[in-house]
């Protein structure tokens, strides 16, 4: 590295040469990526977009079985058994982030229940 002595001043203060300024460019990322790139991607963002698409009509399918198991059942009179659960837990477990507590207190009132069972019949 060179130095450059300070005008006026001794050879012991001396200033280093200024490093010459290098230029950095860019390439855009569009001119990176090849055909094949733009083809993989488009596969991967079809690929999420229709597994949300089939997710979202499996609910509705479900829903619609479900409504009409229900009029099946209403129409031939057949009654479902009682709900095992106080007012209490079902008040807990409509609320997805107080169903831990809906279990713990379903258990409570049902000693020697299990816990795989209480979840079961508290999810339901």
């Amino acid at each position: 590295m060179k130095s450059r002595p300070l005008q006026g001043r001794g050879v012991a203060d001396t200033l280093p040469e200024p490093k010459p300024q290098t230029t950095l460019t860019v390439t855009p990322l569009l001119a990176i990526l090849d055909l094949v790139d733009y083809v993989v991607i488009a596969a991967i963002v079809l690929f999420f977009a229709g597994s949300a698409s089939f997710a979202a009509r499996q609910r509705l399918n479900v829903s619609r079985l479900e409504r009409k198991l229900d009029a099946l059942l209403r129409h031939h009179g057949v009654q479902m058994p009682p709900s095992r659960l106080s007012p209490e837990v079902q008040l807990l477990a409509k609320d997805p982030t107080k169903k831990i507590a809906a279990i713990k207190l379903h258990r409570q009132q049902n000693p020697g229940l299990s816990l795989a069972d209480a979840k079961a019949e508290v999810e339901e």
